[in-house]
């Protein structure tokens, strides 16, 4: 895929993260919470971010699939070898809660398979970027573009992934709003192979990008998500030299199903296989 899409998905994060912020920050602003078909919520800032989005991706050759606009029936996308799947704000409910603890997803698709990825965290102006043929990367504190004249440029500047591991405890990352009980077993398991487990919790798509930096060993996730909250996270982990896999901990997980709903699934280190 040519970089420049990779720039084009990177100015749609941040560009969507400042109309995101400008929400947030608003102390009149009580977001016009709405609930979807499914009881989850849905705010001004979703949408927002949503139109951002398909600002700057529409001109590209690739269809948008964004989880606010599900919709497209199979029979249109089953011929969609190449697609946009984005999240316009992954952790709607955290953003809710006011924690800092969500982000803006986007993903390339090709063929079932993620290959590039951007995660942008709008509080904490970090970024997360990977593409399977140049690397996975994160930079901090940027808001913008405009220090950059291009990809080249900014890849210079950010770290890339992942980064030395600094911690010597087996780190276990999970969901803030969905442990499972299938995941406190699995957990329980790692604590009797590895003896020290370390949890950490945290909302969105943050969690994999914690395994992809090496700061987390596993985010095992054995509770429902939609393909557009794990696209963007599954390419940078991909790029970074992870892996996420159905909870056989072989079959890697496919895109543009025609039930959009992901099975339940474990992102580790590649070398962890078994």
């Amino acid at each position: 895929m040519k970089k420049s899409y990779l720039w084009d998905a990177i100015k749609a994060a941040l560009e969507a993260g400042k109309g995101i912020m400008e929400v947030y920050t608003d102390p009149k602003q009580d977001f016009q919470i709405e609930r979807k078909s499914d009881h989850s919520p849905l705010t001004i800032a979703d949408k927002v971010s949503n139109d951002i989005i398909t600002r700057y991706l529409e001109n590209t050759p690739y269809p948008i699939l964004s989880e606010e606009g599900k919709t497209i029936d199979y029979s249109i996308r089953k011929d969609w070898h190449d697609l946009w799947i984005i999240d316009p704000l992954d952790g709607t409910k955290e953003f809710i809660k006011r924690n800092g603890e969500f982000t803006v997803n986007i993903a390339l698709v090709s063929d079932g398979k993620p290959v590039m990825g951007v995660i942008y965290l709008p509080v904490l102006k970090e970024l997360y970027y990977g593409d399977l043929q140049l690397g996975a990367f994160k930079m901090s504190e940027i808001s913008s573009l405009d220090s950059y004249v291009s990809i080249d440029e900014l890849l210079v500047a950010s770290q890339q992934l992942p980064l030395a591991k600094s911690h010597d405890a087996y780190i276990v990352v999970a969901s803030r709003s969905h442990l499972s009980p299938e995941t406190e077993n699995f957990i329980n398991d790692l604590t009797k192979e590895h003896g020290t487990v370390e949890l950490i919790s945290s909302g969105s798509s943050i969690k994999i990008c914690l395994v992809a930096e090496g700061s987390a060993d596993i985010y095992p996730r054995f509770a429902p998500t939609m393909e557009w909250d794990t696209a963007a996270g599954n390419a940078i982990a991909l790029a970074a030299g992870k892996i996420i896999t159905q909870q056989d901990g072989i079959t890697p997980l496919c895109y543009n199903k025609e039930d959009l709903l992901n099975p339940w699934f474990i992102v580790k280190d590649a070398k962890d296989c078994s």
